[in-house]
């Protein structure tokens, strides 16, 4: 052992000095690579668990606005269908995604299932066993929304002229092809 090492043996590491013989793997000539950051690169799909979780969550909600059994009037006889349920990856806090099937007025009724949230909460739990029940928020769904756009879009005139123009070339370029196929 060296003088230098014998010195600094009843010193905290964070009072011992720090060169770079002391640290291995490290070199002053060379900078260290800099870690990527989990957050802005692509998010982690969910695990098995947590899509357990959530569907079952999701069927949970769905029975609870089945029974409507509401004290909020403005939640009284409204028909909400649950289509999505996500869930964080600890488990402790799920979106659900909602939507009103045939109607367009799903925003309108956010606040009320905001104020209904701890209720489902408390309904969630005690139909789930698990250790913590999450805490609920509700978005709407514009999948379908979004669904009835693209199909609009890929049927108008433009589009289908298109694609007419384009499954033709593709048809001509497949009989010329057969036709220059020499038979074994």
């Amino acid at each position: 052992m060296s003088k230098d090492a014998a010195r600094d043996v009843g010193k905290p590491r964070s009072a011992r000095p720090t060169t770079a013989k002391s640290r291995p793997g490290s070199s002053d000539d060379k900078p260290r690579a800099a870690k990527p950051k989990a957050r802005g690169g692509a998010a982690k799909p969910p695990s098995q668990r947590q899509l357990r979780v959530s569907e079952e969550i999701r069927h949970v909600l769905s029975a609870l606005f089945l029974r409507g059994e509401f004290r909020d009037p403005e939640m009284a006889d409204v028909k909400v269908t649950v289509t999505e349920v996500r869930i964080s990856p600890d488990l402790k806090n799920a979106t659900a995604f909602v939507a009103r099937l045939g109607r367009t007025d799903i925003d309108a009724l956010l606040p009320a299932l905001k104020r209904l949230a701890p209720y489902l909460r408390t309904q969630v739990a005690h139909e789930m066993r698990l250790r913590v029940a999450p805490a609920i928020s509700f978005q709407p769904d514009t999948t379908l929304d979004y669904a009835m756009h693209v199909d609009a879009l890929l049927r108008a005139p433009e589009v289908a002229r298109d694609l007419a123009t384009h499954a033709d070339n593709d048809g001509a370029a497949a009989v010329a092809s057969t036709r220059t196929q020499v038979p074994n």
